[in-house]
């Protein structure tokens, strides 16, 4: 019998956490009206994390363990994971535990209501600092007034997705992936489930500020050409201002004005100009190595290993049974 619920958990580096994460998520399956699995992600970690995992996949038959080759980032990490899932609701969480398991069951209750796509608002962020809770505050203000679809305020990656909604996200080929702003853009219908996000439960964070940062841009690039359009603005206004500064030139030339002084401004004109056209050379450039990272069409993702799995023959099986059943 094919599951109804997948839970997908990308982890890297957790080992801290894992022995209260598998505790929390045997609880929470356990809690589920339907049969349930989880499908734990390991993205390349260099601690003990991907024994724990393929242990218990193989002591229980509800658990999934996926190996990645390297660490392609957590983004990847979850469509993994999704793209394995077997279920009609298909959640994402993350291993720390600030994502708390208890919260499945309220998005459970709005899915069963006919949301297809349930995401989990953070109204408090406890243990973090006062810079990240301005900065993400400020990412999300940004990225709302540059995309061009709503994307929700102080919402992760943390969300219950219904099958149809999976589908069309996975039907999306691109290797630059932002899940939350990839949710956004598929539409259906989107409900909000909100919680008090918790401090770690144990080990420390692995989104560095170079991490938040790649993942700000990513967002932005990927849902936005607004970059795109203030380098042409901007390119030319300073068109305009030398323009207006070549037409000065020329009316105090006819009047016999003395120039030999004006060097240092003309200098520091030219420096501008410079550094401005490398700007906007650079914005440029960073959509065009978009285009180059997407026609190469290398695989998004290279396994392992893996645990936990049906045989093909099964996993076949399964997805006819869970087609029919959708029908």
């Amino acid at each position: 019998m094919p599951p109804v619920y997948s839970l997908v958990i990308p982890i890297y580096n957790e080992e801290a956490v894992l022995p209260l994460l598998l505790h929390r998520l045997d609880a929470l399956m356990d809690a589920l009206d339907g049969p349930a699995e989880a499908i734990l992600v390991d993205d390349g970690s260099r601690d003990a994390s991907p024994i724990v995992l393929e242990a218990r996949a193989r002591a229980d038959a509800r658990y999934r363990f996926i190996r990645l080759s390297r660490n392609f980032g957590h983004q990847v990490a979850i469509t993994t994971g999704m793209a394995r899932a077997a279920g009609r609701a298909v959640i994402v969480m993350d291993a720390d535990l600030q994502d708390p398991p208890e919260v499945v069951l309220d998005m459970v209750a709005k899915w069963k209501e006919g949301i297809q796509v349930v995401y989990a608002e953070r109204t408090a962020r406890a243990g973090e600092s006062r810079f990240k809770r301005l900065t993400a505050d400020l990412f999300y203000r940004l990225l709302g007034s540059l995309s061009e679809v709503e994307i929700p305020r102080n919402v992760g990656d943390f969300r219950l997705v219904d099958r149809k909604a999976l589908d069309a996200f996975l039907a999306m080929p691109e290797r630059d992936r932002f899940v939350r702003g990839m949710f956004a853009w598929v539409g259906f219908r989107q409900a909000v489930v909100k919680f008090d996000r918790p401090p770690r439960a144990a080990g420390e964070t692995k989104y560095s500020l170079a991490k938040m940062l790649h993942l700000a841009a990513s967002g932005v690039v990927s849902f936005s050409d607004a970059p795109l359009r203030l380098a042409l603005w901007a390119g030319l206004a300073i068109s305009s201002l030398a323009i207006l500064y070549g037409l000065y030139v020329i009316a105090m030339w006819t009047m016999n004005a003395d120039f030999a002084r004006g060097w240092s401004s003309i200098a520091v004109l030219v420096t501008f100009l410079g550094g401005a056209n490398m700007l906007m050379t650079g914005v440029l450039g960073v959509y065009v190595g978009r285009v180059y990272a997407e026609v190469k069409r290398r695989p998004l993702y290279v396994i392992e290993r893996e645990a936990g799995f049906a045989t093909s023959a099964d996993q076949t099986a399964s997805r006819d049974e869970a087609a029919a059943r959708r029908a």
